[in-house]
């Protein structure tokens, strides 16, 4: 008979001490994050630490009708908005026929929020036929301060030609560039130091001819507007081109160095929605830092190279196009050859927090409806608190019950299992302060609940590994060969229970929205630290306990006195005498 094999698995048993040693760095690492960062407690939702309630009304003045469809197109956006960097568990809902609540949880930027979630995020690119500061020029006002060529406002930048971005001048920013800088390419360049036949007495007045209108009554109210335009005031320029359809001239405003200017545009020539795909990318090549990568659909393509090719035929101001979002130029650079290729950027000295705020609306696309805000009220957390409280105290009341239910079966293991508990506990605490930052992640009731359900996939993993080793014991083994024996078993039952409570969290993530996401979420993220706890926590402390007398000899509170679990020593083997002195066989001892 071949004798057994007697190695053991190193990695779970000669060095356990490891794998500890491992999940304690790794608890100090989060933790000292954690306290170096400041946010020692979890980002708490809406319902529970209150935050800002937004209503906004629905106005059909786009050319599209108030209906059911739009609603809920409308709240796929703006929900797609407000949560577009994580879990922020903001929720967008309809409220009647015509309104949209959207409810912003305490501790994210809901300044930021609330200029995007209503926002239509309209781009067009216009021709330019007139710029100005918005407040004359004293008569000692250096030239440079003509928007001329202008460098890109706040916070954006002039567009460039990434076919072009090859050429040396492509990536170097002009002397006097503002402070928020471009790139210069040979396909579109914007120059910071104007020419002096480009000067603001010389582009103050659109003249009706260049008015796309041809009537002169049309160019006479135009010119008007413009004389009246005040852009240093707010008021004005909020009002300033809101009424104007895409394919009508214009009034707007655009700040330039910070200081404001005023235009007078013609018809849009490119419409935002073709552009296919916007997104913020650092530029690692040149000077020009976050920028605004666009993507023009095949229409948007031939479009915006017919117009960059119109405009470079023309004389300053006329060869500029300025960018138009929601109303306000964002930039006005001058043209010198077409931009074909159907590929463009938004560059300049972004902050990247500015560049992903542009391409998250440009991503998102514009509303189908406008939307007029009614209200903001800070909501309280009173209700949701209470409902905290309540769900605390049965949290307690139920994990109170488990760790009983463990002392009185398994008496000694229960201070493992209980052991396990805690250091899950922390590593889920630590996390979940850690992502309330980073993914903007926040707790509300519905993650509460995932995280109690936790409790017992958690405490149901230990459960399996140690009904193994008792089993183990009931053969008649010591407890060290138990313990090893018992893991591979246990290791496998472990991994396809969680793997399936993962499955199921990671679907519900994906098919759901708002506070529902935020239990799938806190579900699967204890589930995958349980597969941690037990690998690297409980598995080598069992192991390092087996070695000490209390366990390994059985105590009767050890939870693995052989005795009380019906071992009975194992069966051992003798040789029969040969020939007929053997005798009869007594079949019982077989």
């Amino acid at each position: 008979m071949a004798a057994p094999k007697k190695g053991r698995s190193a990695s779970a048993q000669s060095k356990p001490g490891r794998s500890l040693a491992l999940i304690l760095i790794a608890i100090v690492a989060l933790a000292g994050g954690m306290f170096a960062s400041g946010n020692t407690t979890p980002r708490l939702g809406i319902d529970l630490a209150g935050g800002t309630s937004i209503t906004l009304k629905a106005k059909a003045d786009q050319g599209s009708a108030i209906n059911k469809a739009n609603m809920d197109t409308a709240v796929d956006i703006m929900n797609r908005r407000v949560n577009g960097l994580g879990v922020s568990e903001a929720e967008v809902q309809t409220q009647g026929s015509d309104h949209i609540i959207v409810n912003i949880p305490k501790g994210t930027n809901s300044k930021e929020a609330q200029q995007q979630v209503g926002t239509t995020a309209k781009l067009y690119f216009r021709p330019v036929l007139a710029s100005e500061p918005s407040v004359a020029a004293s008569p000692g006002t250096s030239p440079s301060a003509s928007p001329s060529g202008s460098s890109s406002p706040s916070p954006s930048s002039s567009a460039s030609s990434k076919q072009k971005a090859s050429s040396p001048s492509s990536a170097s920013p002009t002397a006097t560039a503002t402070s928020q800088g471009r790139a210069v390419t040979d396909a579109l360049k914007a120059d910071a130091t104007p020419s002096s036949s480009a000067s603001p007495s010389a582009k103050s007045s659109p003249s009706p001819s260049a008015s796309p209108s041809g009537g002169s009554a049309q160019a006479n109210k135009l010119q008007a507007q413009y004389a009246a335009l005040n852009c240093t005031k707010p008021a004005e320029r909020a009002k300033a081109g809101t009424s104007a359809k895409p394919g009508e001239a214009t009034v707007a405003c655009g700040e330039i160095n910070k200081v404001w200017y005023k235009y007078v545009l013609g018809p849009a020539a490119v419409d935002g929605t073709e552009v296919k795909k916007a997104q913020a990318v650092f530029d690692t090549q040149g000077a020009s830092g976050w920028q605004v990568q666009m993507t023009f659909t095949s229409s948007g393509s031939k479009k915006f190279g017919d117009i960059t090719g119109q405009l470079a035929k023309n004389q300053q101001p006329q060869n500029e196009f300025g960018i138009v979002l929601d109303g306000q130029v964002v930039s006005s650079p001058f043209v010198q050859n077409a931009i074909t290729g159907g590929q463009a950027e938004i560059s300049g000295r972004f902050t990247q927090q500015e560049a992903q705020s542009l391409a998250n609306m440009l991503s998102y696309g514009a509303l189908p409806l406008s939307f007029k805000e009614e209200t903001v009220t800070t909501v309280t957390a009173a209700l949701g608190g209470e409902q905290l409280h309540a769900g605390l105290i049965a949290g307690a009341i139920g994990l109170a019950l488990v760790v009983i239910y463990l002392i009185a079966y398994y008496r000694g293991l229960s201070l493992v299992a209980m052991a396990s508990l805690l250091v899950s506990a922390i590593l889920t605490y630590v996390i979940m302060s850690l992502l309330g930052p980073a993914i903007h992640f926040a707790l509300n009731l519905p993650a509460v609940c995932g995280a109690i359900v936790a409790i017992g996939i958690t405490a149901d993993s230990f459960i399996v590994y140690f009904e193994r080793i008792r089993d183990e014991i009931r053969e008649g083994r010591s407890l060290r060969p138990a313990v090893e024996r018992a893991w591979p078993r246990a290791r496998r039952t472990i991994l396809v229970s969680d793997f399936v409570s993962f499955l199921a969290a990671a679907v519900l993530f994906v098919v759901t929205v708002g506070k529902v996401q935020g239990f799938a979420f806190t579900l699967g993220l204890t589930t995958v630290l349980d597969v941690v706890v037990v690998f690297f926590f409980t598995k080598p402390l069992m192991t390092l306990l087996a070695r000490r007398k209390f366990f390994a000899d059985g105590h009767k509170w050890s939870g693995l006195d052989p005795k009380s679990l019906g071992a009975k020593p194992p069966l051992r083997r003798t040789r029969r005498p040969a020939g007929p002195a053997a005798g009869p066989v007594d079949p019982k001892e077989a």
